[in-house]
Order: structure tokens, then C-alpha cells, then sequence
């Protein structure tokens, strides 16, 4: 999420270490900057203080610094469109989200190269039949990512099933998951937060909703309690969001011959029973 400004290249360059160290259990595809570029109209969770207008010099200061693979940032914002176009000619997906995008500058972004929307329905000026705002924008197209957040607290259940069968195979699985992710209800404070979890919410002191607590094997279980095929949820949580980054033809997020074999394993009440990161057992 977004942070003070004099921070990003302090962590990024710790994100570098982290990407470059082998860890048990773990292998990290790249860092997604949500912020600071966003609508101070949809900050969310993130501090309107810190939000920035987009400056290419200072992004490319930041992709010096650290892996970063993908960047969400508000298009209506001035200099968004130039960023984008830049962003994407380095390589680097670019998401619309945090946004008070009319459709018309969203389908702008997505001209300009962006590629994905960032946890659909929320932190967007809301769909209406006569303005379809970034959300109708992206769910219309057919070159766009639909990234939403399947813990069934940040959009509800039939809005999930209603987007879902929108977006086709353009479905996105994420958990917005935060450091209490897997934590019992509780207060639980970080160096510039404070937030409570209860009932698997996560929430400012405001009650501000502040990402989620579901992993992902309960986000998955959530979809398919709600009825959608196991190999659709399976797909929506590894080769779509591969795909999403660029990073499916690589073989990431796929079981095939030859390809690395990062393999979560799930038993008939899809919990988790074995774990192998590059076919080593963690």
C-alpha cells in the first residue's frame, strides 16, 4: 500500500534482497505498488497525505530500486495516461484502481495500456445505467483483467457471482490479504497502523475496511461453497493472475512438464495438506 514517499526506495531495494534470497516456502514473483498514485476522492485504506499525481521520474527512480511488475494508479489523474503508456513500454502491468474514473477515462487507461482493475467494486466511483465508471469499463472489454476480492466481506456474494460470469475467464482471484491474514479477531498494530480484525474484516480505527484476513485456500473454498467449478476457482487463483502480470508463458501458475513445480496440494475439503515450492516439500 501507499507510504510516505521517502520510504518506497528503502523498501523496494529490501523487496530486491527478498526476491534474490532463497526462503523456505516461499518464492515472490515481482512487487505491486497500489499507490501512490490514486484518487485522493478513493483513497480507501490508504493515507490521502501520502497519494501523489504521477511522476514518471520518480517511478523509474523506483524500478531501479526494486522488482516491481505491477503498478495500480487512478487514470483520470493528471499524467496518469503518459505514465501508463511509459509503465507498460518497461514492462511493467499496469491496474486501474483506487479511481473516481468516469467510464470514458477509464477506457482511456485501458487504451493507454493498462490491463487490469484492481479489486473491482471497491475503492471506484460506483456503476450506475447511465455511468459505467471504471468497473463497467473493464467488465465491457475483452483485453482487461477483472482482479476481485473473494472474501466475501469486501464485495458480497451474489455481486462476486454477478461479476464473475461478466469477466469470463478474465476472473482474478485476490485476498487484498494483509499482515493479520490468518490472525484471530484482535487489535493488532504496525509501524503506521493500527487495525482490528473481527470476523475475518479488517478494519481501521475509522472502520475503514483496510485489506482482508482470508488466504487464499478460504478464498477458494468461499467460491465454491457459493457453487462455481473447482477448476474455474483454481484457474481464477493461478494461471489468470500468471497471466495477468505476464508471467504464464513462463510456466507460473500452471502444472505442466517442465515447468517449476510449485504445488499447493488440497484435500476433498480443499484444505491444505502438502506444500512444494520448486519440488522441494516445505
Amino acid at each position: 500500500p501507499t507510504t510516505h514517499p521517502d520510504q518506497y526506495a528503502v523498501t523496494l531495494r529490501t523487496a530486491a534482497m527478498a526476491v534474490s534470497t532463497a526462503m523456505p516456502g516461499a518464492r515472490i514473483a515481482g512487487v505491486h505498488l497500489e499507490g501512490p498514485f490514486l484518487s485522493p476522492v478513493r483513497p480507501g485504506a490508504h493515507r490521502p497525505d501520502w497519494l501523489l499525481l504521477p511522476d514518471r521520474t520518480l517511478c523509474d527512480r523506483w524500478l531501479e530500486e526494486g522488482p516491481v511488475v505491477l503498478v495500480t494508479l487512478a487514470p483520470e489523474l493528471p499524467g496518469a495516461l503518459e505514465l501508463i503508456s511509459h509503465l507498460v513500454a518497461r514492462g511493467v502491468t499496469v491496474s486501474v484502481g483506487h479511481t473516481d474514473a468516469l467510464g470514458a477515462q477509464a477506457h482511456a487507461g485501458f487504451d493507454a495500456g493498462a490491463s487490469m482493475i484492481t479489486h473491482l467494486w471497491n475503492a471506484q466511483r460506483p456503476i450506475t445505467s447511465r455511468q459505467p465508471a471504471a468497473g463497467g469499463a473493464a467488465l465491457a472489454r475483452r483485453d482487461v483483467a477483472v482482479a476481485m476480492i473473494c472474501d466475501l466481506v469486501h464485495v458480497a456474494a451474489d455481486t462476486l457471482l454477478l461479476s464473475i460470469a461478466a469477466a469470463g475467464d478474465r476472473f482474478v482471484m485476490v485476498t487484498d490479504a494483509v499482515a493479520a491474514a490468518g490472525l484471530p479477531d484482535g487489535t493488532y498494530a504496525g509501524r503506521n497502523w493500527v487495525s482490528t480484525v473481527s470476523g475475518g474484516a479488517v478494519r481501521l480505527e475509522d472502520g475503514t475496511l483496510a485489506g482482508s484476513a482470508c488466504p487464499m485456500d478460504q478464498a477458494i473454498r468461499n467460491l465454491v461453497g457459493l457453487g462455481l467449478p473447482l477448476e474455474r476457482v483454481l484457474a481464477a487463483a493461478t494461471s489468470a493472475p500468471a497471466d495477468a502480470i505476464g508471467r504464464g508463458a513462463e510456466g507460473l501458475g500452471r502444472l505442466a512438464p517442465g515447468v517449476r513445480a510449485d504445488v499447493t496440494v488440497l484435500d476433498d475439503a480443499l484444505e491444505i495438506t502438502r506444500v512444494l515450492v520448486g519440488g522441494n516439500e516445505v
